[in-house]
């Protein structure tokens, strides 16, 4: 059942129970208005509507009445209950309600009186209720639209535009835009599908995507959480098991809801790297986010730290509820033993945010791919690895000879222009290793960069070579932090690559 439906069933249900206060969360006024006129109609009863443009509306009456109040809807009510039983007054703009005031404290005495004249009163608003309010009643919340709505609101659209311009759009295109587009009200998906329709004279299966990116216009900006712009040359090296693996959940991301029910399963969560440095584990969030075709964005947990009380928390709650609004994506945590590391025993706004995080990535039913990677494995909280955060741990290590041979023929034709005969890249890799891919970028980039100021260099292999020797790799760098990488990735996660590393 739809959203929609679900929550016009249960306001339906208190309405003839007479309840009476009922809150109906939504942003989407419009929506509730449709649902209230529907319920008057089926249920024939009137409803009393309330909003300061139109004032009060009777839905659900013979004949189509207004009725000026002044501004002042509560004075309405009174008079109604007074004078006769079974009424019902919507309100749908109302402010004050949230704390303790003289306005909520009259409001609280309206519902005291529907309670004794068995009516309801019924207030549509996003914002929080005064407690004192909330237990004289019940909240039922209409969410966005579910993706059976989304994919029910574009073939609408569809049909009403079809025979004017050029629709390319396939029943498949639709239910995978029905996923990419979850979050958008009803008025932003008729909002981006006209733009869309407009823009390009038609919907073209090369402007689907378009439809994801306006997301960022739509949710306004969350510091914590940065949109990260994709490239369109992401091209990584090795990494096959790992590849593999994504292969296979990216069919299980974008399954339809009603299928993973079927089977009791969710979407993938996401998946931890841990490795060794400068191997390719930040370059993945990369990778996944163009291949998904979804959006990137990159979450600053340390920036979310404030100094005054539940100021962090409340941060933590805004950038997760973002986070869910502009799902689906890929949410990149870079060094995430890092971004917690002020969640230890004497920091209590530290493990409160850890506990809403942890939280979250349990049980967030949104479409969120995270790729949170770490360094060092032994400062991230064991909590991190309950089953049901993760879909998979997998361990990032030196590249082998064959990625090796890849990594440098991609980078030489990228920088140099140059393509090495399979003989001179097998010499290259014999001389690299040890190296991480950043320590082979860094020496391609250096002879790139003398290629640039010096254009009749013949980019040999030698030449290439002299640039590498110039370059410390990480195992003699840094020795101790490769070895308590390799030892741990071993024994405790899954290897990115099948190939033997050297």
């Amino acid at each position: 059942m739809s959203n929609y439906a679900d929550a016009k069933k249960e306001i339906g249900t208190l309405i003839k129970a007479r309840m009476p206060f009922i809150v109906i969360q939504s942003s989407e006024r419009e929506k509730v208005e449709k649902m209230l006129s529907e319920l008057a109609k089926e249920n024939a009863c009137v409803i009393d509507y309330y909003t300061a443009a139109k004032q009060l509306v009777s839905l659900g009456s013979a004949r189509s009445t207004t009725t000026d109040v002044g501004g002042d809807p509560l004075r309405y009510g009174f008079g109604q209950f007074k004078r006769a039983k079974n009424n019902i007054l919507a309100i749908g703009d109302i402010n004050y309600i949230d704390s303790d005031n003289a306005y909520s404290r009259e409001f609280l005495n309206l519902l005291y009186l529907a309670r004794e004249s068995s009516s309801s009163v019924i207030v549509v608003t996003a914002d929080s209720i005064w407690q004192r309010l909330s237990v004289l009643g019940m909240i039922v919340k209409l969410d966005f639209p579910n993706q059976e709505e989304i994919a029910a609101i574009i073939r609408k659209f569809i049909a009403e535009y079809n025979h004017r311009f050029t629709i390319e759009w396939t029943d498949a295109d639709i239910e995978h835009l029905s996923i990419l587009l979850k979050g958008f009200s009803e008025v932003q998906l008729e909002n981006v599908l006209s733009e869309e329709l407009i823009d390009h004279n038609g919907l073209f299966k090369d402007n689907i995507n378009n439809m994801v990116k306006r997301k960022d216009k739509l949710f306004g900006v969350n510091n914590a959480v940065q949109p990260i712009k994709v490239q369109g040359n992401i091209n990584v090296a090795g990494m096959d098991a790992l590849k593999d693996w994504l292969k296979e959940k990216k069919d299980l991301f974008f399954s339809g809801e009603k299928l993973l029910e079927q089977y009791d399963l969710k979407a993938p969560k996401g998946i931890l790297l841990v490795g060794v440095p400068g191997c390719g584990k930040s370059f993945c969030a990369k990778m996944i986010a163009k291949e998904w075709g979804v959006p990137l964005y990159k979450f600053d947990i340390g920036s979310l730290f404030d100094k005054w009380m539940g100021e962090s928390e409340r941060k933590m709650r805004d950038s997760l509820r973002f986070i869910d609004n502009v799902s689906p994506c890929i949410l990149w945590i870079d060094e995430i033993e890092k971004e917690l590391s002020t969640s230890d025993s004497s920091n209590d706004t530290g493990n409160r945010m850890l506990g809403q995080f942890l939280f979250w990535l349990q049980e967030s039913c949104s479409r969120v791919f995270l790729v949170a990677t770490a360094n060092n494995i032994n400062k991230l909280p064991a909590e991190l690895f309950r089953k049901g955060r993760f879909s998979e741990i997998f361990f990032v290590g030196l590249p082998g000879k064959t990625e090796r041979e890849e990594v440098i023929s991609i980078y030489s034709e990228r920088a140099l222009h140059k393509h090495f005969a399979p003989d001179e890249l097998s010499r290259l890799a014999d001389i690299t290793k040890g190296y991480s891919y950043s320590d082979i970028e860094t020496a391609i980039k250096d002879a790139a960069q003398e290629l640039l100021l010096h254009p009749d260099t013949e980019m040999t292999v030698e030449r290439v070579s002299q640039k590498i020797a110039k370059i410390v790799p990480i195992t003699k760098n840094s020795p101790e932090i490769v070895k308590r990488c390799l030892e741990w990735g071993k024994e405790k996660a899954i290897n990115v690559s099948s190939k033997e590393a050297d």
